[in-house]
């Protein structure tokens, strides 16, 4: 029996599969892209985790934190800082 055979399965799920990139081709675009921002922005609060405590600025290294910094870049962190501030 042939893996690649014409009549098996996988004619059809690869038919499935480049027609479902073709139609979602924007949003996973749009998600890879924020994934991307996201795993820098993670990167980056881990960085700031070392040298923040120094100063008196420390934010926590989570998910929410690196989705904000993600989303929003340099405001985010902007606005990171704030509600630091604002909760203590």
């Amino acid at each position: 029996m042939h893996l690649f055979q014409p009549d098996g399965p996988w004619l059809t799920v690869l038919i499935f599969t480049l027609l479902f990139l073709v139609i979602f081709r924007r949003p996973l675009g749009w998600l890879m892209k924020l994934l991307a921002r996201s795993a820098l922005g993670l990167g980056f609060l881990a960085l700031w985790s070392q040298t923040g405590l120094a100063a008196g600025l420390a934010l926590g290294v989570n998910a929410f934190n690196a989705l904000t910094l993600g989303l929003l870049g340099l405001p985010g962190l902007g606005l990171l800082f704030l509600f630091r501030w604002v909760g203590t």
